[in-house]
């Protein structure tokens, strides 16, 4: 097939290894990122609520800048302290639920745009793969067919084995595409699942800077002191 073609199917084939490998390429480390970013935001649950503080709490956070996580609480510990430090002009335009929100959101945001990055690429070649496939396949036809005319010799051997061969590039276009859309798919469900837990520590986070403590362990604590007023 690749002696037969002329440089416009051997472009296309060319394209289509490049495609491939280009996507598995933003599989592969998406996964290893988005395996680490998983397994930050489970541990967080652990190691940064059962910290007797805040502070104790960060530094409980393993990874470093590589944890979302523990950066979303560092820029929410800073907000509370720049606030504090500058109550006298601050506290006069923006009170300190804003201010916290404000960084916080953008901390998620940031997040989120880093867990994007590269859905697109699988996206792309999902979508276009089998078309640039389908392109060499009519191509690698209309070639046989023009050799099979000049030549006279119209048998099905010989009509067979020029259009066969010009098929494969349709099937190496879905062997592209496929791999690619349902790994895009899946990295979908897991970047859904990572920020959906993001969402949920940058609230708890919120509510913890504002009151001094977690909202749910509040609640934890309160809890057990109805059965004794209903004693009463």
């Amino acid at each position: 097939m690749w002696e037969a073609s002329d440089w416009v199917g051997k472009s296309v084939f060319a394209i289509l290894i490049i495609m491939s490998l280009y996507s598995w390429y933003v599989l592969i480390t998406k996964a290893l990122d988005t395996r680490a970013l998983r397994k930050y935001a489970l541990a967080a649950e652990k190691d940064f609520w059962g910290a007797s503080s805040l502070q104790d709490g960060v530094g409980r956070l393993k990874g470093g800048d590589d944890n979302p996580i523990r950066g979303l609480a560092v820029d929410g510990l800073q907000s509370l302290e720049h606030h504090e430090r500058n109550k006298g002009r601050l506290t006069e335009n923006i009170d300190l639920h804003d201010w916290i929100s404000s960084h916080l959101q953008r901390r998620v945001d940031y997040i989120n745009s880093d867990l994007q990055k590269g859905m697109s690429v699988l996206a792309s070649v999902g979508s276009t793969a089998p078309f640039v496939g389908l392109f060499g396949t009519v191509w690698g036809i209309y070639h046989a067919l023009i050799a099979i005319g000049i030549s006279g010799q119209a048998s099905i051997d010989k009509v067979a084995g020029p259009v066969g061969e010009a098929l494969i590039m349709t099937a190496i276009g879905l062997a592209v595409a496929v791999p690619a859309v349902l790994g895009y798919n899946w990295l979908t469900r897991r970047n859904k699942f990572i920020l959906e837990h993001v969402n949920y520590f940058a609230h708890d986070l919120h509510q913890a800077l504002l009151s001094g403590a977690r909202v749910q362990a509040a609640a934890k604590v309160a809890a057990p002191a109805a059965p004794a007023a209903a004693k009463k």
